[in-house]
């Protein structure tokens, strides 16, 4: 028959041959049923009931040293013969085709396995559930971890992603089932916790900010501000990823799923009774435990910080930096200011345990006592003139002189210069003292200038300043007139400039000497009339006074002209 199918004639030997190949093709891959009939060093003999026995290596059974002559195997026919005749036979490969089936046969995608982590391989990992299956590195955890390898070794539980049954292949998520556990235990967490109860937890991220803490389902955020009632420069002075501990719910937010947890708050906050303890223009001990641009923060005792402003730590000294006075760890004696027990904050004072030396100002430098001090700042309206170290006066713009009109102070003091003043007046309140240096000397104005300048008088000048409106003369050292743009000429001048420049000396009339004021008005025209012009002015001028100015007539300048012209005053 054989024969016959092969289309060709075949040899008696040659049958036993084709046979063989075709018990081979038929029973190769097949799970059969073997028993132990011995061992050979480090093999189990198995007898599958062909005509020779197998062989399975010790390293592919669980309990090798317990196996007993008679006990029965599922293995793995691989081939009939190896390279030394030997049946080759695979309990592990037997195992895993059983194991697949049972798989199949009890699980389904969505399901829940167990197994333990075997090895590394590209993407991921690989877990032995009965039958090796893919755990993605992705599907590790929720976070992925930094190194997946620590899962080797250790029992998974996970869940079923996806199911291959023609390429025997499982993937599952661990990631999925963590995720599907925690919504769940959030849900219960969620209906049963309520605001100031006391929970524990599992402290699982750090930041900067604060601490994350595990609820079972949710985490809640401890903030560092909620740790200590003293002070907390990082979370991890409190507490360590892993710790378990025990806190108080301060706020729940149903809505955004959000937990505030507060660990300080299981005790009694020591603000309570800070007014007991550290009353208010009380002296009290602390210790510096940080500084900033504006003051430095002084722990008076644990939990309880106050802040000593930079306005308030010298009554004299100009201060840029808290540093200048103090540094982180230095024990300083304070005066409590202000508290505020709401915001809990206590407003310090250092200056105020020395005496106030503005309150001995008044006393060593009474109005009218004559001081020599050192010019400090200038501004627009002044100059700052230090007295004594940390006591500065003000030398305003208008008490520097008697007849100069001072536009800024730097056009008579730099610097550094030293100067003497006369103190004006006190303000203790407001920690000012007003200078004055033109006080030192008799005011001109009373009768030094009125007895040498008349009206009518043609005296010596000197152009020092020119502007639109008229022209200033230096008459003496100090003291100015006004000679305005309508008495420069006969003539109607458009720019003073065309008349005359800066440093020329003139002769000039004195029209009149304003003692309110403190102004002299000058006249250049009028100083170089003849006597017949100068006398039919002064008769203008008589009837001017009798009957009041009229057109053509004198103004109250001392001008002839049609239009009545008003002087500028000058500052």
């Amino acid at each position: 028959m054989i024969q016959e199918a092969m289309g060709q004639d075949v040899a008696d030997g040659d049958m036993d041959s084709i046979l063989e190949r075709n018990i081979q093709q038929l029973r190769t891959g097949k799970v059969l049923q073997g028993k132990i009939v011995g061992k050979a060093g480090d093999d189990a003999v198995i007898d599958v009931g062909l005509k020779s026995e197998g062989l399975v290596n010790k390293s592919e059974f669980d309990d090798f040293d317990s196996l007993e002559m008679g006990d029965t195997v599922e293995v793995l026919l691989e081939n009939l013969e190896d390279e030394s005749g030997i049946i080759k036979l695979s309990k592990r490969k037997a195992d895993r085709i059983r194991g697949w089936e049972r798989i199949l046969e009890t699980k389904k995608e969505g399901d829940i396995v167990e197994g333990r982590g075997m090895r590394k391989i590209k993407g991921g990992l690989l877990v032995d559930i009965g039958v090796p299956v893919f755990l993605p590195a992705s599907q590790v955890d929720i976070r992925r971890p930094s190194d997946i390898g620590e899962f080797i070794g250790k029992t998974i539980r996970a869940e079923i992603l996806k199911i291959d049954e023609d390429r025997r292949n499982i993937v599952i998520s661990r990631r999925k089932l963590i995720e599907r556990e925690r919504s769940e235990a959030k849900d219960r967490l969620m209906n049963n916790i309520t605001e100031g109860e006391l929970i524990k937890g599992t402290v699982t991220n750090i930041a900067d900010f604060g601490a994350f803490v595990d609820l079972g389902g949710l985490d809640g955020l401890l903030h560092i501000t909620d740790m200590s009632w003293g002070r907390v420069n990082h979370p991890s002075e409190i507490v360590r990823i892993g710790d378990d501990i025990e806190v108080k719910i301060l706020k729940i937010d149903r809505e955004k799923e959000k937990i505030a947890l507060g660990l300080k708050q299981k005790e009694t906050s020591p603000w309570e009774d800070i007014d007991l303890k550290c009353p208010i223009n009380s002296r009290v001990t602390g210790t510096v435990v940080n500084l900033v641009s504006y003051g430095a923060f002084v722990q008076l005792q644990d939990g309880i910080e106050g802040l000593v402003h930079i306005s308030e730590m010298s009554w004299t000294k100009r201060i840029n930096h808290p540093n200048e006075m103090v540094n982180v760890g230095d024990e300083v004696e304070v005066v409590v200011l202000d508290i505020n027990k709401n915001k809990q904050e206590i407003s310090l004072g250092i200056k105020q345990t020395e005496v106030n030396p503005w309150e001995l100002v008044a006393q060593k430098y009474p109005p009218g006592t004559i001081i020599d001090g050192k010019v400090r700042n200038l501004a627009n309206y002044g100059a700052f003139v230090e007295i004594e170290p940390g006591i500065d006066g003000l030398l305003h713009v208008s008490d520097i002189s008697w007849t100069e009109k001072i536009s800024h102070p730097n056009e008579k003091f730099k610097k550094g210069d030293d100067v003497k003043c006369v103190v004006l007046d006190i303000d203790q309140e407001k920690q000012r003292v007003g200078l004055g240096a033109k006080q030192l000397s008799e005011d001109p104005w009373l009768h030094a200038i009125p007895d040498a300048y008349k009206p009518g008088m043609v005296v010596h000048g000197k152009v020092t300043k020119i502007t639109n409106f008229g022209v200033f003369v230096e008459l003496e050292d100090g003291l100015e007139g006004l000679l305005h743009i309508s008495e420069l000429s006969d003539q109607k001048v458009e720019n003073p400039q065309d008349v005359v420049k800066v440093d020329d000396v003139l002769d000039v009339k004195i029209l009149r000497v304003d003692m309110e004021d403190r102004k002299i008005g000058l006249s250049l025209k009028r100083a170089m009339w003849g006597d017949a012009e100068q006398a039919a002015d002064d008769k203008k001028e008589a009837k001017t006074r009798d009957d009041g100015p009229t057109r053509g007539g004198m103004d109250e300048h001392g001008a002839l002209g049609t239009d009545r012209i008003e002087l500028p005053k000058s500052d």
